[in-house]
C-alpha cells in the first residue's frame, strides 16, 4: 500500500498539523507582545498579567475540557479549539481596550487547554490503533511549529508594523492546517471510555483491554460522571507537573545563568535557549524508536536521571562550556517525558488526560516563578539546582507508573492492517 494511502501515515499527518497549529498560535501571539504593549500602551506589569491571563484560562479549563471531551471527542473538540485559536489571534489584534485583551488571553488558555488534551488523545490513539510509536515526534512538531510563527513573525515586522496584518496571516496558515487536519483525523464517540477508564482503582491489579480507541463502550458519552483521581493518575500528574517546571525553568533562566552565573558574553548567552530546544528537537524525533526498544517507563526514568545528573554536574563544575554541556542533557533528558505521560495518561480516558494536562500548564506557570523566588532567597545557583532536582523527582515518579510493554516491531506491508 502506497505511503500517501497508508492510514497510520494520514493519521499522524493529520495529528501533526494539530501539534503545529499550537506551537504556531501560541509563538505567534507571543512575538508580537511588544507591539500589543505599545497599543495598548500598558505598562510591565500589564503585560505581566496579561500573560498570565492565559496560563490561568489554561490552569482552570480542567473541568470544561474533560466535559467536552465526553460530549464532542477528541476528534471534533480539536478542530473546534483549533478554529477558535485562529479567530483569537484576530480578537486580540482588534482588542480595543486592556480589559478586552484579557477576555481575549484567557480564552487563549481555555482553548489551548482543549486542544492540547484532544490532540494528545489523538496521537494516544493512533498509537494504540496501530500498535507504533509517534508521540514524541508530534511533539517535536510543536516546536517545529514555534520556529514557523518566529520567521514569519520576523518576515512580517520586517514588512509591516501592523499587528493585525500579521494575525490575519497567521490565521489563515492556521486555517489552512486546520483544513488539511480535518480528514485524517481518528473518529471516536467515546473517547473517555477507551481502554483503561479512570475509575480510582488499583493501577496493579487494573484490568487492561485491547478495545479499539475509535470503538465506543461502556456509557454513553455525556452521563458519565467524573470519578476521584487513581493513585496512578496523580502519579502521572506528580511526574507532569515536576516535568514541564524544568522544561519551563530552562527556556526561561538558562540565558540569564550563562551571563550572570557563569559570566558569558552577551553573544554567547542566547546559547542556553538554543541548546536546549536544539536537544529537545532531535531527541523527540528519536524518541519514539528508543521508546519501542525500552519502553516509556524506562526512556523517562533514564532520560530525567541522564537531565538532573548532567544539569547538577555542571552547576558545580562551574563556566561556560559544563553549563552548556549540563543543559543539552536537561534537554535531551527530559524531551521524552511529556510524549511518554501524556500517552499513558490518555490509556486511563479522558478525565486522567484532561487533569494530567492542567497539571502540566500549572508546571509551566509556576516554574519560572518558583525559581525566581529560589534565586532572589538565595542565588541563581540554587534556582536551577531547583530545576536539577524536579528532573530527578520525574524519575522517581516514573517508578510509581505502570507502563506499556515497548510496542512489537510492524513488519513493512502490515501497518495498514493494524
Amino acid at each position: 500500500m502506497s505511503r500517501l494511502h497508508d492510514p497510520f501515515l494520514r493519521g499522524q499527518v493529520a495529528i501533526a498539523a494539530l501539534f503545529l497549529s499550537l506551537g504556531f498560535q501560541y509563538a505567534t501571539w507571543a512575538a508580537r507582545i511588544p507591539a500589543v504593549k505599545a497599543d495598548l500602551d500598558l505598562s510591565a506589569a500589564e503585560v505581566g498579567v496579561l500573560l498570565m491571563a492565559a496560563g490561568v484560562g489554561a490552569a482552570v479549563s480542567f473541568p470544561v475540557v474533560a466535559w467536552l471531551m465526553r460530549r464532542l471527542g477528541s476528534r471534533r473538540l480539536a478542530l473546534v479549539s483549533q478554529l477558535g485559536l485562529a479567530l483569537l489571534l484576530l480578537a486580540l489584534a482588534a482588542a480595543p481596550d486592556y480589559p478586552t485583551a484579557l477576555v481575549v488571553m484567557c480564552a487563549d488558555g481555555v482553548l489551548v487547554g482543549c486542544l492540547n488534551v484532544a490532540m494528545n488523545a489523538q496521537g494516544a490513539a493512533l498509537e494504540t490503533r496501530h500498535e507504533r510509536n509517534t508521540m514524541a515526534k508530534l511533539h517535536a512538531t510543536f516546536s517545529a511549529g514555534s520556529l514557523l510563527a518566529a520567521l514569519l513573525a520576523s518576515g512580517m515586522t520586517a514588512a509591516t508594523g501592523s499587528v493585525a496584518a500579521h494575525f490575519a496571516v497567521a490565521a489563515a496558515l492556521l486555517a489552512v492546517l486546520g483544513a488539511s487536519a480535518r480528514t485524517g483525523l481518528l473518529d471516536e464517540e467515546a473517547p473517555a471510555d477507551r481502554a483503561t477508564p479512570d475509575t480510582g482503582t488499583d493501577p496493579d491489579t487494573a484490568p487492561e483491554t485491547g478495545a479499539d480507541p475509535g470503538t465506543p463502550a461502556g456509557p454513553k458519552p455525556g452521563r458519565r460522571r467524573w470519578t476521584v483521581p487513581s493513585s496512578l493518575t496523580l502519579w502521572m500528574c506528580c511526574a507532569m507537573v515536576f516535568g514541564t517546571v524544568a522544561e519551563g525553568a530552562m527556556n526561561d533562566w538558562s540565558a540569564l545563568y550563562l551571563k550572570d552565573v557563569a559570566e558569558a558574553s552577551a553573544q554567547l548567552a542566547p546559547l542556553g535557549i538554543a541548546v536546549v530546544s536544539g536537544m529537545m528537537v532531535v531527541a523527540r524525533l528519536f524518541a519514539d524508536g528508543w521508546r519501542g526498544r525500552w519502553g516509556d517507563g524506562r526512556v523517562v526514568l533514564l532520560g530525567s536521571a541522564v537531565a538532573g545528573a548532567g544539569l547538577a554536574v555542571a552547576l558545580v563544575s562551574g563556566g561556560v562550556a559544563p553549563a552548556l554541556a549540563g543543559f543539552a542533557c536537561m534537554g535531551l533528558g527530559i524531551a521524552a517525558v511529556t510524549p511518554c505521560v501524556y500517552a499513558a495518561a490518555a490509556r486511563q480516558g479522558s478525565d486522567a488526560l484532561t487533569l494530567v494536562a492542567a497539571m502540566g500548564t500549572t508546571g509551566l506557570l509556576a516554574g519560572p516563578p518558583l525559581i525566581g523566588f529560589i534565586a532572589g532567597a538565595s542565588n541563581l545557583s540554587w534556582g536551577m539546582g531547583a530545576v536539577a532536582a524536579s528532573a530527578v523527582a520525574v524519575a522517581l515518579c516514573s517508578t510509581r507508573i505502570r507502563w506499556t510493554a515497548p510496542a512489537a516491531p510492524v513488519v513493512p506491508g502490515e501497518a495498514s492492517h493494524a
